[in-house]
């Protein structure tokens, strides 16, 4: 097969009028001709860091969208589906993906669970982390979030990342607001990347410390703005990734759309290629081709070097996406769950209190850190309760792996002046999440999970709904085109309930994230991401 275009030579920083000839899955030759058409070739897209499980999507699903976008391969790290199902969760997305044209690589998950400070469904430790390594098709060590128990030494931790060298194979960092002699160590112990800095000092530092920089910008959290400025001095160093994307959003663009903002900001197209398409494979010495002979046939066609729109992509010389349709066809697969929690009363969510005074999270848009608020209770009959009026809601984490009293706190910024919204996908075990504006309608909204074993709702005085995740309790058994359009109608409806956050889903998915500063909820209580320890509601008077 010959595709004529503008070849886009990124190694050799240069464009010119050619032909690729692909055989066998290969590039088996590429020449320079005096006329082709207008259109661009270059290497797809590497999406550097994101979990999968993030989309809604099974693998197979999301590749049919993801090569809409030129997106060839991704950097996956499955830790949401092993928190649900261990060992068995990573196969299944290991043995779903392989069934399309896609190029995934998962890593073995790092931190099952994040902490010990919540309860998951499963634990893979040092030894279960040493089976998946010696595994072909696991190619890393995923994200090591547990950055205190690096600092601190702890044996399990270390165990981890010294069969990760065993093996010969890379480890990703998570390490939010890590700076000083705290992050040297934290290289020190191998540990390569990281895609959790929210500013540009942080960024520069760990640059400068040799660390490479991931810039996430996902549904939830999106540090792109405060990070690209650092991209035409450490391009070379650097990375593009989404981290999490929401199915709506993977519809309307991926990794592309950061290549074009980024060429708007006037980064030279060649820097900005390098960190879309060649560093992650460099990285983390993946099996994709970078448009050079003898290189897997990778390629897409785009339309220009300024919206990287996508006519046509290829993976190993097969056209898989033209022009506006996915050619990956649709592949059957059994579900698999772990939720095994009974129905709550509303009784459940009572806070009974007489604090005058108590701990806020508030969540910040487009950010995964909170800050902590002290702010006035709002008691009724000896229950502390939301506060509409002043944006002050209360928030639960109810475990769904057996059943246990719900945990209880409040939360700031997420507007809804009616209903409730609530969520199983709760990272990084996967409770049951939900916020609103009274006990009956948080009790509503997380017994409509209950009954579905798993998914994400909204209840409002007169209607529900339910967008429901079968497969884990975090992703559907439906097409692409059918959950973003599902999950975009639930969007819309949290945001009629007052919800004025970008992605109220996916910020609300978070808020059970205890390795991230400052304040989070677990299911067994609320926690201090900073001291990294439970605290209390009440604030002494």
């Amino acid at each position: 097969m010959k595709l004529q275009g503008n070849i886009v030579d990124i190694p050799n920083k240069r464009i010119f009028k050619g032909e690729v000839t692909f055989e066998n899955g290969k590039i088996a030759n590429i020449i320079e001709k005096q006329h082709a058409i207008e259109a661009y070739i270059l290497p797809g897209f590497v999406d550097a860091h994101i979990h999968i499980e993030s989309s809604m999507l099974v693998p197979s699903e999301f590749a049919r969208l993801a090569v809409r976008h030129g997106t060839v391969a991704t950097v996956s790290d499955p830790h949401e589906i092993a928190n649900v199902l261990g060992v068995k969760g990573v196969e299944f997305m290991i043995e779903n993906g392989k069934k399309v044209p896609f190029k995934f690589n998962f890593g073995a998950p790092s931190c099952v669970p994040a902490t010990t400070f919540e309860s998951a469904g499963a634990v893979l430790d040092s030894e279960a982390i040493k089976l998946l390594l010696q595994n072909p098709n696991i190619s890393y060590l995923t994200e090591m979030m547990n950055y205190p128990g690096v600092l601190f030494n702890d044996a399990e931790v270390l165990k981890k990342i010294a069969w990760a060298k065993h093996y010969n194979k890379p480890v990703d960092g998570h390490a939010p607001g890590l700076r000083g002699d705290a992050i040297s160590k934290y290289i020190k112990a191998g540990i390569t990347t990281d895609h959790e800095c929210f500013t540009y000092d942080e960024a520069l530092e760990k640059l400068q410390k040799g660390m490479k920089i991931l810039i996430r910008e996902g549904s939830a959290a999106k540090n792109f703005e405060a990070l690209i400025d650092l991209a035409p001095e450490h391009f070379e160093n650097m990375m593009l990734c989404s981290d999490d994307k929401h199915p709506d959003d993977l519809l309307l663009h991926h990794i592309n759309n950061l290549c074009a903002r980024a060429i708007s900001k006037g980064i030279d197209v060649f820097k900005v290629l390098q960190m879309a398409c060649v560093n992650p494979v460099k990285h983390y010495n993946l099996n994709v081709g970078l448009l050079q002979i003898g290189d897997a046939a990778d390629c897409i066609v785009v339309e220009d070097l300024i919206h990287f729109k996508t006519l046509q992509t290829y993976i190993n010389g097969a056209l898989v996406f033209d022009n506006g349709r996915s050619l990956i066809k649709q592949v059957p697969f059994k579900n698999l769950n772990n939720f095994n929690c009974n129905k709550k009363n509303v009784a459940d969510f009572r806070v009974a209190s007489s604090a005058k005074k108590i701990r806020v999270i508030e969540a910040l848009e487009g950010q995964l850190v909170t800050n902590e608020l002290i702010e006035a209770a709002f008691i009724e009959d000896g229950n502390s309760i939301s506060n509409p009026e002043k944006d002050i809601l209360k928030i639960t984490v109810v475990n769904r792996y057996k059943n246990q009293k719900p945990a209880m706190a409040f939360i700031k910024n997420f507007g809804l002046k009616e209903g409730a919204i609530a969520s199983s996908v709760a990272h990084d075990s996967h409770n049951i999440i939900a916020v609103g504006v009274s006990d009956d309608a948080i009790c509503k909204a997380v017994n409509l999970l209950i009954e579905a074993k798993g998914g994400i709702c909204a209840v409002s005085n007169s209607k529900e709904k339910i967008l429901p995740l079968p497969v884990a309790g975090i992703m559907s058994d439906q097409d692409g085109e059918t959950v973003g359009k599902h999950y975009a109608a639930l969007d819309q409806m949290a945001k009629q309930l007052g919800s004025h956050l970008n992605a109220p889903y996916m910020t609300l998915s978070f808020m059970a994230l205890l390795v991230i500063p400052a304040l989070k909820l677990s299911d067994k209580g609320l926690f201090n991401g900073k001291d990294f320890k439970f605290t209390a509601l009440a604030v002494d008077n």
